[in-house]
């Protein structure tokens, strides 16, 4: 059960990457335009088009949380307990938020279908961003199996 977690932490890690990266939807305007942003394409268009309050709420729950909470697990995982105190305590609060990012994303993914400007289809990006989530946030009910904790 040792070797699970750091798999699963480094499979976390790579699916984030992907899913910031990586295309998260495919919209098509008119059937002669198509555009398929990737999550931080998406951050970075709200923020040149002026909706600064808007880029900055998207980006530090969809970019900057998930990476701070990934930071704390493998701090967590790893054993070090000078380090592991700061987000011993505060990993059982970014778990209550542990799937918001998912949900913006799909929120925005719903806004576009909803629109009736375009049609939106879910891409490769989408689903590796929810699958890092989910390990991630299944990653503290692991490690407390592992050591014994309840």
């Amino acid at each position: 059960m040792n070797w699970l977690r750091p798999l699963l932490l480094a499979l976390a890690t790579i699916f984030l990457a992907l899913g910031l990266f990586l295309p998260i939807i495919r919209f098509e305007r008119l059937y002669f335009f198509t555009e398929t942003p990737s999550l931080v394409e998406l951050v970075a268009a709200l923020f040149r088009e002026g909706d600064v309050a808007l880029s900055m709420v998207v980006g530090l729950f969809s970019i900057v949380f998930p990476i701070v909470k990934l930071v704390g697990l493998t701090v967590q995982l790893s054993g070090r307990a000078a380090d592991a105190g700061f987000f011993r305590r505060a990993m059982p609060h970014l778990s209550k938020w542990s799937m918001m990012d998912v949900m913006l994303v799909a929120i925005v993914v719903f806004a576009a279908k909803s629109s009736g400007l375009a049609v939106a289809v879910s891409q490769p990006g989408l689903w590796f961003y929810a699958a890092s989530a989910i390990i991630a946030g299944l990653l503290p009910s692991l490690s407390r199996i592992g050591s014994g904790q309840n």
